[in-house]
């Protein structure tokens, strides 16, 4: 995927890094009056909380706020935009790998891209 976003007749564009205030993402293209709710949106990000297969481990409440997009759980043909904002954040654990890039983690491609000096050492990075 280059770049953040994916798509052309629907485009997904993601944001934010997991140790930064928040995650999101906005959706373009989705047709007016879909049923879509919060609630919809809460049960597809039960699966990746703790105790789940290939998910992170800190206790985050993933509450979605909806920024537009969703009207009395309807879709209104604007772009869908969501975030969740990072609440169990503690960036200090990652100190000590600052110059040791993580096996399995997007940072050595990062590094190797852009250099040491943009890359966020608390996060996988978007190589």
């Amino acid at each position: 995927m280059p770049g953040n976003s994916l798509g052309k007749a629907l485009t997904i564009t993601t944001f934010g890094e997991s140790h930064g205030p928040a995650i999101g993402v906005v959706i373009d293209g989705i047709p007016a009056g879909l049923p879509l709710s919060k609630e919809d949106i809460e049960f597809e990000l039960s699966f990746r909380r703790p105790g789940k297969l290939f998910v992170s481990g800190r206790r985050e409440k993933d509450e979605p706020e909806i920024l537009s997009g969703i009207y009395n759980g309807r879709t209104t043909g604007a772009p869908v935009a969501i975030i969740i904002r990072n609440t169990d954040v503690i960036s200090s654990l990652y100190e000590e790998v600052h110059y040791k890039p993580r096996p399995g983690h997007a940072d050595l491609p990062y590094i190797m891209k852009y250099g040491f000096e943009n890359w966020d050492y608390r996060g996988g990075g978007r190589a």
